[in-house]
């Protein structure tokens, strides 16, 4: 999985203060993977609106590894603390660093970045390299795959998406693919979790399969086409 840095002494570390909400927890109050996912995204987003690089191009995640020590709660005040952890020729890694009262939270994820139409990827410009390569340091940000695929012959159970699990880039957002994950852990409540997902052709609503295998999944089209792999405990 992708490896977690620690965060900076200097540079530019963005800060948001949040709130998990009724919506982002499960019935015992435990913040869900998929929620904590779309607050990645947010923090995301605020940066790069801070920064001044809003309507810069668009933004699809590759992979997104979350190591949870011990997980956000409802009602915690929390603060988000996200930084640019590697750059690549168009693509960054981030991190996010989620603490609040008992929550102990890790991720970093990697991003493309596409131009405004959202077709090919684009170079970063000088202005934006120089905002975050101090964090950056001399780290890359690969996007290559780097999940297995599939054995041949393996057999899945019936996955759904719903017309509502679109986003504004018209294919399925990446927090729903966390789901899974969270189907597996509704049935213990763990107190810690380690897992990451690689994204990879995007997905329309309807039907697909969850094939599962030893420590990984696939989330793939009716066809064979692998959206997603979930490494991890996903039971």
């Amino acid at each position: 999985m992708l490896e977690i840095v620690p965060a900076p002494a200097s540079g530019r570390i963005f800060t948001l203060p949040w709130l998990p909400e009724v919506a982002d927890v499960t019935g015992s109050g435990r913040a869900r993977l998929d929620a904590m996912v779309r607050w990645l995204q947010e923090v995301a987003r605020a940066d790069l609106n801070d920064a001044g690089f809003q309507g810069g191009g668009v933004w699809i995640v590759r992979r997104t590894r979350i190591r949870v020590a011990a997980f956000p709660r409802y009602d915690d005040r929390l603060e988000l603390r996200t930084f640019c952890s590697g750059i690549g020729r168009f693509s960054a890694e981030r991190r996010t660093v989620i603490r609040g009262g008992a929550a102990e939270v890790d991720a970093v994820s990697r991003w493309i970045c596409l131009d405004r139409e959202g077709r090919r990827p684009q170079r970063f410009e000088a202005d934006f390299r120089e905002a975050y390569a101090e964090t950056a340091g001399d780290r890359d940000a690969s996007v290559r795959v780097r999940h297995p695929n599939p054995p041949e012959g393996s057999v899945g159970e019936p996955w759904l998406f719903r017309a509502t699990d679109l986003d504004i880039a018209g294919h399925v957002n990446n927090s729903h693919y966390w789901a899974p994950f969270e189907q597996d852990l509704l049935d213990s409540e763990p107190r810690a979790f380690d897992g990451e997902v690689e994204h990879r052709d995007p997905a329309q609503p309807g039907e697909a399969l969850l094939l599962r295998g030893e420590g990984i999944a696939w989330v793939t089209s009716r066809e064979g086409a692998v959206h997603a792999s979930l490494l991890g405990d996903v039971g």
